[in-house]
């Protein structure tokens, strides 16, 4: 049950809004290549208008080193966004400051402001106290609809709220009702995918799961370490050696619930024109490395989901932006697809490979967020979403 206040909680006719959005998306050659983000936020942009708001804008963009950088400059951003809206977004080259209040108190309702890259200013990631009263000082109202930036106590998702009203977006309010079903696993069977590279970063999401999860398939470089804890001869694949004690303790505990890969498809070098073979387990040659989780795997991953009424996805089943490696994590996709269960994928490289699978459509919901899904499917609070107004 989502229990913040959202935009249809709280007057907007006559407020400005300061909107946080995630529009961290890629740019090549000044044109924005991926807007899959941007639209993201256009149901709360476009509400707030409908109901006589005028609407301020911020964002983070990438990771610029010190201070401003034109590379990580969101004026593209504004140009394609004002595409998507039908409408002229105006652009200032500043977060806060004389130039940004005067663009932000001259809006009329219905008319749009993207400031500058949150990280140009130093104070944004130290969630400066400072910064964000002056970031406050550009709005009437706050809308956090950033949930890929809600794990982050920054000035302009966190500081900032404790100086205006403060209420979630529709695609902050989306994320939360959907991955709150997943903690609140109230469909059963409740089946969890886990894979990609790095295992420390998820074994506290492993035994949140494992606490409402009637299954977890692991597969990727997480499925090579907790074959590697069960003493499977592993070559030269991936495997996080700081994170096999807690792998095997995991595997002595809830053995019956891990649902570990049965063969794996190896390759002589990490190339997509590497030679290459499936293996059963223990068959992996010495130099030679797992890049996919094989057909075995394939046929039994898609029986476990088969009867699945809920399932969450979060991280690839091996290397598949080679293609030759991509057939477990598109197979995965592809029973998500087809299944009548209830089917979170949980941002990141999950979401890329649905989208690249042509298959993100037929999921019940894809999650905007990396880190922050992680977080919240771990049991961590997220500051972003604290310090937003209680229902």
């Amino acid at each position: 049950m989502f229990a913040k206040k959202t935009i249809r909680d709280v007057e907007l006719n006559g407020a400005r809004a300061l909107v946080r959005v995630d529009f961290n998306v890629p740019l090549e050659d000044g044109v924005v290549a991926d807007d899959t983000r941007i639209r993201a936020a256009l149901p709360t942009i476009r509400y707030l208008f409908e109901h006589g708001a005028s609407v301020v804008l911020c964002s983070h963009l990438g990771r610029p080193k010190d201070g401003p950088d034109p590379k990580f400059s969101l004026a593209p951003v504004a140009k394609h966004l004002e595409a998507l809206l039908g409408r002229p977004v105006d652009f200032v080259g500043a977060l806060v400051g004389p130039q940004a209040e005067a663009a932000a108190t001259g809006l009329r309702p219905g008319e749009a402001l993207l400031l500058e890259n949150t990280r140009f200013e130093p104070g944004e990631t130290k969630n400066d106290p400072a910064l964000a009263a002056a970031l406050a000082r550009l709005g009437t109202l706050y809308v956090n609809d950033a949930f890929g930036s809600a794990h982050r106590a920054h000035a302009s998702t966190e500081g900032v709220a404790r100086h205006l009203p403060a209420v979630a977006g529709f695609l902050m309010e989306k994320e939360l009702t959907y991955l709150g079903k997943v903690m609140e696993a109230a469909e059963h069977p409740f089946v969890a995918i886990l894979g990609g590279a790095k295992t420390s970063d998820k074994i506290g999401v492993v035994e949140s799961l494992l606490r409402r999860a009637d299954a977890l398939l692991v597969g990727g470089g997480m499925g090579n370490t907790f074959l590697a804890a069960r003493g499977v001869p592993m070559g030269d694949s991936l495997v996080e050696v700081e994170a096999l004690d807690r792998a095997r303790s995991l595997l002595d505990s809830a053995a019956a619930q891990l649902h570990l890969p049965l063969d794996v498809v190896v390759a002589d070098a990490f190339r997509a024109d590497a030679s290459r073979r499936t293996v059963d387990l223990g068959e992996v040659p010495a130099g030679w490395r797992a890049m996919d989780i094989g057909p075995k795997t394939i046929a039994q991953f898609g029986e476990d989901l088969r009867s699945a009424r809920l399932v969450v996805w979060n991280g690839p089943m091996g290397v598949f932006e080679m293609a030759p490696f991509a057939e477990g994590t598109y197979a995965v996709a592809r029973a998500l697809a087809e299944s009548r269960a209830t089917t979170i994928v949980g941002g990141g490289d999950s979401a890329s490979a649905v989208a690249r699978a042509g298959l993100a459509d037929r999921m019940t919901h894809v999650s905007t967020g990396g880190g922050a899904t992680l977080e919240f499917l771990e049991g961590k609070e997220l500051p972003g979403v604290a310090a937003l107004l209680d229902r």
